[in-house]
């Protein structure tokens, strides 16, 4: 009797919502954090609600692919952002209280879109994807919620105390006081989402709010689709997978190779490292010799899980979950990670991600699974276990759903 009650009461107060998506960038294709996660939830959302977007494009070939999210949005408007133009919208910010972060999304154009979307749409909630695009949401009166990929000034606090040159150490200092100050804006929205419990306890204790919520990140179980399971026989692969332009993967190869591999490879000589993202940096580009490969760009990702004995995350700054780890899980990989997004997963270490935070233990642990199959099987099933019932992006868009849905009734 009580489950019927229940799903009487969520009948009843379910509605079919126009819902503005306000994006930082082109959504399609998913081979970034910021477009995996808003093309996934979106092209769910859209089988009960009335879509419209509103997002910038960085590069005139993206126009390519408006047919691929055409299907989940009843109006997209698109506003022209190339590289250059956020570059010079840097430069007077560098001499203002302005956070580069924001001043490199600044657009009077996008600013007259958002509003003529609001205008025109009869719009009942809006989805601000980042603290960048928040410049644009603020001041809106409608029910809005804005959706961080993570706590940017603690990432930038962390990517200050890590070995950097002078000079980006002290823009980094002077960026964290700028966003940090810029966040606060959290407390003008009906609900705040961020993806890991530290993140939220980090928001709530600096900006002494309480309407911060966590939406995980999810993974794709039909892209990363393990079929009858992973191969746990040869240990003959370390992969790690990112971006190979952003500067906490960057940093996390580079000190990898320099600190744990030499061990690594000693212990393990029939084993190789595999580095598989698009546009790797020159930095990285050179990390590459007979035993170490950098892979560039690669269409399936699904295929390096596929082939890989451990997935490494040892990443030094950031913040928030990463998705290579979630691939990783739902593909039964066993991984070894540091404390940068371990919390959000809400996991022990064991379940799918062992987590080391010395490079001594990370070593350790990394040569403990190249050396034991009963463990890597162990521990990558029981990832992919929860990949499934924890992060597969349809339960995570339901739960943004019921998030919309609260927020619209305010």
């Amino acid at each position: 009797m009580q489950d019927k009650n229940e799903d009487c009461i969520y009948i009843y107060f379910f509605v079919v919502l126009n819902i503005l998506f306000v994006a930082n960038r082109f959504p399609f294709p998913p081979f970034r954090g910021d477009k995996l996660k808003i093309y996934n939830l979106t092209r769910r959302l859209a089988a009960k609600h009335d879509l419209y977007l509103v997002t910038f494009y960085e590069k005139r070939e993206e126009l390519n692919y408006l047919k691929d999210i055409q299907p989940y949005f009843k109006e997209i408007e698109l506003v022209y952002l190339p590289k250059w133009r956020s570059v010079l919208n840097g430069i007077p910010a560098l001499f203002s209280s302005t956070p580069l972060q924001l001043a490199y999304f600044k657009s009077s154009k996008m600013k007259r879109m958002v509003q003529l979307a609001i205008d025109q749409y009869d719009i009942d909630v809006v989805h601000t994807q980042h603290l960048r695009m928040s410049q644009y949401t603020r001041k809106i009166d409608l029910p809005k919620i804005l959706d961080l990929p993570d706590a940017f000034s603690l990432y930038f606090k962390r990517r200050k105390e890590t070995e950097r040159p002078l000079v980006n150490r002290l823009i980094d200092a002077i960026e964290i006081g700028r966003l940090t100050k810029a966040e606060k804006i959290i407390t003008k929205y009906d609900k705040t989402l961020v993806c890991s419990i530290e993140d939220k306890k980090y928001l709530d204790k600096l900006h002494k709010t309480d309407n911060v919520d966590i939406l995980l990140n999810g993974v794709d179980l039909e892209t990363f689709d393990v079929g009858e399971g992973h191969d746990y026989s040869h240990n003959h692969t370390l992969l790690f997978t990112g971006n190979m332009d952003y500067a906490p993967n960057v940093d996390a190869v580079q000190y990898f190779v320099k600190e744990m591999w030499p061990a690594i490879s000693d212990a393990n000589p029939k084993t190789q490292f595999i580095i598989a993202g698009q546009r790797p940096v020159d930095a990285v580009k050179k990390l590459e010799n007979d035993r170490i490969k950098v892979t560039g760009f690669i269409p399936d990702l699904k295929d390096m899980y596929a082939e890989a004995s451990v997935v490494i995350a040892p990443l030094r700054f950031g913040a928030g979950t990463q998705n290579k780890v979630l691939e990783a899980m739902a593909m039964g990989v066993p991984t070894v990670c540091t404390h940068i997004g371990f919390e959000g997963l809400q996991i022990a270490s064991g379940q799918g991600v062992i987590m080391a935070e010395e490079k001594e233990k990370f070593i350790l642990e990394v040569n403990t699974l190249l050396s034991d199959t009963a463990k890597r099987q162990s521990v990558g099933e029981q990832g992919l276990e929860i990949a499934r019932t924890s992060f597969s992006w349809d339960k995570i868009a339901l739960k943004l759903e019921t998030y919309l849905q609260e927020v619209a009734r305010r």
